[in-house]
């Protein structure tokens, strides 16, 4: 057998050259090279261009290298906790091309697999869209992307052998097969590098084929962005964590009312934000799996006392319950599950959403870009979408527009919005139809906050929790 084993990550990327486009494994901060980023440090090499769901934050991971200004370009789909990615991107330091979390994914798939090009449905209808082809398959419009290759991918496995072949643990995994198919030269660094024979060939992720340079790292951080843990364990019947009389919910109370929408057997992909403290409050006889775009189905259900943290899940962190029967895969698997419409609910946040049920969630000119991350990708194929949202900003503007102001994140799209004040269901023809009012709030407060058409019908119930 080929043996591929180098001594050390200096050996490995010795030969980078300026100009290089890399493609760098990791969701958040989880599978993060980190070992091959220092020795780039080291080596100086500038004018790259990133390929990565992410730059991890301002002092790890990519963000190293973006303070070293050796990054010319970012190809991304999330910005995250990295100020000085969003700072750099606002300025115009940093050339960046910001991407769908799913078609990022499936960019990079196709560019393994010698696919130059796919239709996807996400981004139909927003700036993503521009410029580019749509065409209509069965009634549905859909965009064409092209594959994504690089010069280098770097990626980071549990295990390794001197052929390349790797192994992976738990949701490290995420975007690493992929690119370590799209590479000229494919460098992976190993928690482990374990002799020829030893790895069960069932058992591996990434077959050697697609590896050129192997070696074992060494002082792995495994650091997490953020940890949220909730200070005071409340009684279940302390109804006070949900709601304040005359003013409306708490995200607690805006994550719990959402959890009497849930049914079971669903299959669930709860955004960042509010919509995670949804899987805190799943009714007693529900049985529900969970869903997490980097690779991780079946997850929760989730003591009341934590405050459940998507980044943390997605980055394989935070200490959760593992459902029996669950299982770990790549994020172009991930994906394929919500483009293919195999997940009934998603329930995720937003900035704005129009009286016809379009959503924009992902970025306000100018101020502030998160970035996209996988929302495109649900909206576009989810079969049902609840937003968790506050119904006015903090200066008293509503959020249920006529239309939305900001960048659009998917056309026509939300069912149902579940606020600070209230509980409206998007009618098809258009509109808010009004179900629910929070307790001590009166349907005059609701029409006061809405800018977007208001329908009432009939007595309007009052949330009980």
């Amino acid at each position: 057998m080929i043996n591929k084993v180098v001594k050390n990550a200096d050996e490995a990327v010795a030969d980078i050259p300026n100009g290089s486009t890399l493609m760098l494994g990791g969701f958040g901060l989880c599978g993060i090279p980190e070992n091959s980023i220092s020795a780039l440090l080291r080596t100086g090499v500038k004018d790259l261009t990133c390929i990565s769901n992410n730059a991890g934050v301002d002092d790890f991971g990519i963000g190293l290298m973006l303070k070293t200004r050796q990054v010319k370009k970012m190809i991304s789909s999330y910005v995250g906790e990295n100020q000085e990615f969003e700072r750099q991107l606002l300025s115009g330091e940093l050339e960046v091309e910001l991407i769908p979390q799913g078609t990022l994914a499936e960019r990079i798939r196709a560019g393994g697999a010698g696919i130059p090009a796919f239709f996807t449905p996400a981004g139909v209808g927003t700036e993503v869209a521009e410029g580019k082809e749509i065409r209509e398959f069965d009634g549905k419009k859909y965009l064409m992307e092209s594959w994504l290759r690089a010069d280098f991918s770097i990626v980071k496995a549990w295990k390794g052998d001197s052929s390349g072949n790797l192994v992976f643990k738990g949701t490290a995994r995420n975007f690493s097969p992929m690119m370590a198919s799209a590479g000229k030269i494919t460098i992976a660094e190993v928690e482990e590098l374990v002799p020829l024979g030893m790895l069960n060939p069932n058992d591996i992720h990434v077959p050697g084929i697609y590896v050129q340079r192997v070696f074992q790292g060494k002082n792995y951080e495994k650091r997490i962005e953020q940890r949220t843990v909730s200070a005071n364990q409340r009684q279940e019947n302390d109804n006070s964590q949900f709601y304040v009389i005359g003013k409306g919910l708490t995200k607690f109370g805006i994550a719990k009312r959402i959890s009497y929408d849930l049914k079971n057997n669903q299959y669930i992909n709860l955004g960042i934000g509010i919509p995670t403290l949804v899987a805190n409050f799943i009714p007693e006889g529900i049985n529900v799996v969970l869903q997490s775009e980097n690779g991780l189905l079946g997850i929760g259900p989730f003591p009341i006392e934590e405050n459940v943290d998507a980044d943390l899940i997605n980055a394989g962190k935070q200490t959760i319950t593992m459902q029996a029967g669950s299982s770990i895969f790549s994020s172009a698997e991930s994906f394929a599950m919500i483009r293919g419409e195999h997940v009934d609910l998603t329930i995720l946040g937003a900035m704005e959403v129009s009286e016809n049920g379009d959503i924009a969630n992902w970025k306000i000119p100018g101020k502030m870009v998160k970035g996209m991350g996988g929302a495109m990708d649900l909206v576009a194929s989810a079969k049902n979408i609840i937003v968790a949202m506050q119904h006015v900003s903090k200066d008293g503007k509503s959020k249920l527009l006529k239309k939305c102001s900001l960048p659009i994140t998917g056309l026509n799209c939300v069912k149902k919005i579940v606020t600070e004040l209230a509980v409206l269901e998007v009618l098809p023809e258009g509109g808010f139809k009004l179900l629910e009012i929070a307790p001590g709030l009166s349907v005059e407060d609701i029409q006061m906050a809405t800018e977007g058409k208001l329908i009432i019908e009939g007595d309007i119930a009052e949330m009980k929790f």
